[in-house]
């Protein structure tokens, strides 16, 4: 019997909590389903207990604001604070309680008291400000965070939490001093203060503004090396590349890095087709470091920054690619073939065979690159393709699948391989091979490489949207064998065929490609006028296909780069943000719009 009373003791204690517990799990259940009556009335019972208040205060709470109890709210909270003082929740609800009702000062009061109860524990500053910004009070998450940096005595105390509470609040000058004040005290997350300030600097003004907090704090501080990064970056970001290079120059002074920074910014301006900025600062590095690393490549970059220049600016002068393999071959003369100039001896191949119609020159140094001893295997690859495309202009396609074959063989699952097959799929198309070509292409779609990528997919979606309708597919056999007229440069032939094309096949599916392939062409020949109409023809009757707005933006270009047009380029580029909002050429025309308008945008 005694034993019986002893268990009895023990059981129901702990049937008592498992029975309040389902009570929670109940009231909660209620309170989901919108039953808040009921919810309230076991809620209320079970805020007699201390070990429940933690269980169910936020939907208890939520319920008695819901229903206006104010009386009750104030009861609950100050049981709650009595049992848990150290709860900046219950201290901060509370206040919230008190902003409800009208009474803002005993709110503010609260708040403060809150704050300064946490300033000397990095963990509740950090949990009341969260709150704080949580409930729309990010006002008093700011207030948390300096408190809490002055309790401290350190002035780079709470730096992430300050530049993001100053975000939400909008405040932007204050925000780039705490995201750099941050990356000063941890360099390594300079990556990661760059993608935040990517994200949020989106205004010119707020750009400008960074720039000039990045200049006074090098002003103020010459040896902390993360601002003159950031304003190298920011002026990149603008594709501002001179601006960038006159601070890389000075970094790579200071530090003594023999126009390491500078070679970085030039090869930045080439890819972005910066032509003239490129040039400028290669030529700097030859100027100014001829016995370094450098030197070699800055010189091959200086002719590799023309040639790319020489090449986009239509007509193309045969002259000037003739002074090109001039200086590729004086590049070599000088330095010797090796590892750094044989890239340069491939180059020079490529102009005699592509632009100079020297194709016995082309194989030449080529063969010559490939039998090359110790040759990077990457480079004597791409040699193999470049002798490739040259069969292909000499009407050997055969010679060409076969050294395609080889280096995809060679090259499996890599980009030089990828690269290899789809040329095999496009030797494929031009032979009207469509069905093998697509086969090809169809993989590719998976290449690792997003440009590859691409590629296959728009020469899939040409054939598959050109052929389905054509059981014979006569008409996609003469474009793509106009299209190997074109890989082979002959460029008035092409013409003639697509002209005879419209006549033959008015309002087929690919007339506007055809129209757009013309506009290229006479873009190159410089026949502007020309390249004008066809651009129109396929904004008018075809505004809404894929190459509307590649139609348009070229026709501003036009305008812009070679008719000297501006207020008409201004005009086209206008319409464009207006009618093609999700094109890829929105930031660029943009960005040419405001240029044209005057704005000062770097």
């Amino acid at each position: 019997m005694k034993k019986f009373f002893y268990l009895l003791i023990i059981i129901t204690p702990t049937l008592a909590a498992a029975q309040s517990s389902n009570q929670v799990q109940l009231a909660n259940e209620y309170y989901i389903n919108g039953e808040l009556d009921k919810a309230r009335d076991i809620y209320e019972k079970l805020s007699g207990n201390p070990q429940y208040i933690q269980q169910i205060h936020n939907n208890y709470l939520s319920i008695l604001l819901t229903i206006a109890d104010y009386k009750a709210a104030e009861k609950h909270l100050k049981k709650a604070r009595k049992y848990y003082p150290a709860n900046v929740y219950y201290q901060i609800d509370e206040g919230l309680l008190y902003q409800t009702i009208g009474e803002e000062e005993k709110a503010e009061n609260v708040y403060n008291e809150t704050i300064d109860r946490a300033k000397e524990n990095k963990y509740l500053i950090r949990t009341a400000a969260q709150y704080f910004v949580s409930k729309q009070l990010t006002p008093y998450a700011l207030k948390s965070y300096l408190v809490g940096r002055k309790s401290d005595k350190d002035k780079t105390s709470y730096a992430l939490e300050l530049a993001n509470t100053y975000r939400i609040l909008d405040q932007k000058t204050q925000m780039i001093e705490e995201y750099l004040l941050f990356a000063s005290i941890r360099p390594n997350n300079l990556r990661y203060v760059k993608n935040i300030l990517q994200n949020i600097l989106q205004k010119e003004e707020d750009i400008q503004n960074f720039r000039d907090i990045l200049i006074e704090k090098i002003q103020k501080q010459p040896n902390e090396k993360i601002y003159p990064e950031l304003l190298i970056w920011v002026s990149l970001q603008q594709n501002d590349f001179h601006g960038a290079y006159i601070q890389a120059r000075a970094v790579d002074k200071k530090y003594k890095t023999n126009g390491n920074r500078v070679m970085d910014i030039g090869n930045i301006a080439l890819e972005n087709k910066a032509y003239n900025d490129a040039i400028e600062i290669f030529t700097y590095v030859t100027d100014n470091y001829p016995n370094t690393g450098n030197y070699i490549s800055a010189r091959r970059q200086i002719i590799k920054s023309r040639e790319e220049k020489v090449k986009n600016d239509f007509p193309i002068e045969k002259q000037a690619i003739r002074e090109l393999t001039y200086d590729y071959k004086q590049l070599i003369l000088d330095i010797g073939v090796n590892t750094q100039t044989i890239e340069a001896l491939r180059s020079k191949a490529l102009l005699h065979a592509f632009y100079l119609d020297e194709l016995d020159s082309a194989i030449n140094i080529l063969n010559e690159i490939i039998r090359a001893p110790r040759i990077n295997l990457a480079l004597k690859a791409k040699s193999k393709l470049d002798l490739g495309d040259i069969y292909l202009l000499t009407n050997d396609p055969w010679e060409s699948t076969l050294l395609y074959s080889q280096v995809e063989k060679s090259n499996k699952d890599s980009p030089i391989g990828y690269s290899a097959k789809l040329k095999n799929a496009k030797l494929n198309y031009y032979q009207g091979n469509f069905e093998l070509a697509k086969s090809h292409l169809d993989i590719l779609k998976l290449a690792t490489t997003r440009e590859i990528a691409n590629d296959a997919m728009s020469l899939s979606l040409l054939i598959q949207d050109n052929t389905v309708l054509d059981s014979s597919d006569f008409v996609m056999k003469e474009f793509a064998s106009i299209e190997l007229l074109l890989f082979q440069n002959k460029k008035d032939s092409a013409l003639i065929k697509f002209e005879s094309m419209l006549k033959k096949y008015p309002g087929h599916s690919l007339t506007d490609e055809i129209y757009w392939k013309m506009a290229k062409i006479n873009l190159e020949l410089g026949n502007f006028e020309n390249s004008l109409l066809e651009l129109q023809a396929i904004l008018s009757s075809y505004p809404s296909d894929i190459l509307g707005d590649d139609a348009m933006f070229l026709l501003a270009e036009i305008y812009e780069e070679y008719l000297y047009d501006e207020e008409r380029a201004m005009e086209l580029y206008k319409d464009f943000l207006i009618t093609y909002p999700g094109s890829v050429y929105v930031a660029e025309s943009r960005k040419r719009f405001r240029k044209l308008r005057g704005d000062n945008i770097n």
